[in-house]
């Protein structure tokens, strides 16, 4: 795909990889729009990438409520057409035991990492399907592939974009041309871990974080930018990426 002069929306676009996202995005001709709940954040972040010579809209954003989502494609169709490629990258990370019963934080996780996707593709896939064309980036986790000792409703949340993923690629890209990439990060330097309220878990998993190199945002930006950049015949379905350290 020629990304000159594409729409991309890109949710939880305040921080980490959503933020890195924008930037590569923008320096190669995108207009991205960016989706988040912090606005503040967000309009310094176009800031940055009008400072470079791109392109971006903010929208304040929250995936969990419908409204919101249907809002920010209107948005994004009135000032720049309709989008073209969808990155759904919001997500939260709230790490627990299952015996300490964080079921607000439980619910959360599905509504904000599940519902939240299935919002934005509610209201994306219909142009999507019309013009015969588009690209949907769903960041999944190693996590959606292996469960650890407190990942457990993380890990649901995940397992499912992968499989909601895989069911979106058989049904759009054979009849309607349209891709779909899920994203499997590792490790990632992010603020995902500041979101975990489980002391017991936090001071459980220090040893694991002990040794690992972190990725960068910006790894798994590039990542993104490789799957929405090939040619129209070609169909990244699934990308994993690990710090080298981390097995």
């Amino acid at each position: 795909m020629q990304l000159q002069g594409k729409v991309a929306i890109i949710t939880g676009a305040s921080s980490g990889i959503g933020e890195a996202t924008a930037k590569k995005l923008a320096a190669d001709g995108v207009k991205v729009v960016l989706a988040a709940r912090r606005a503040s954040r967000l309009n310094e972040l176009k800031k940055e990438i009008e400072k470079a010579g791109g392109e971006a809209l903010v929208v304040e954003t929250d995936v969990t409520k419908p409204k919101d989502v249907k809002q920010l494609v209107e948005q994004t169709k009135a000032a720049f057409g309709p989008c073209d490629i969808l990155v759904n990258n919001a997500g939260i990370m709230p790490l627990s035991y299952m015996k300490n019963l964080h079921v607000d934080e439980w619910l959360k996780m599905v509504d904000v990492n599940v519902n939240g996707v299935l919002h934005c593709l509610a209201e994306t896939l219909p142009d999507m399907v019309e013009r015969k064309q588009g690209h949907i980036v769903n960041i999944s986790s190693v996590a959606g592939r292996e469960v650890m000792v407190g990942s457990a409703v993380y890990s649901a949340t995940k397992f499912a974009v992968r499989a909601l993923s895989d069911g979106l690629r058989q049904e759009l890209a054979p009849k309607h041309g349209i891709r779909v990439t899920c994203i499997e990060p590792g490790a990632v330097e992010t603020e995902l871990t500041e979101t975990i309220t489980d002391d017991e878990l936090m001071n459980d998993i220090q040893d694991f974080f002990k040794d690992l190199k972190f990725l960068a945002s910006e790894d798994i930006a590039n990542a993104i930018h490789y799957a929405i950049s090939q040619p129209d015949s070609v169909h990244i379905n699934e990308l994993q990426v690990r710090p080298t350290s981390q097995g």
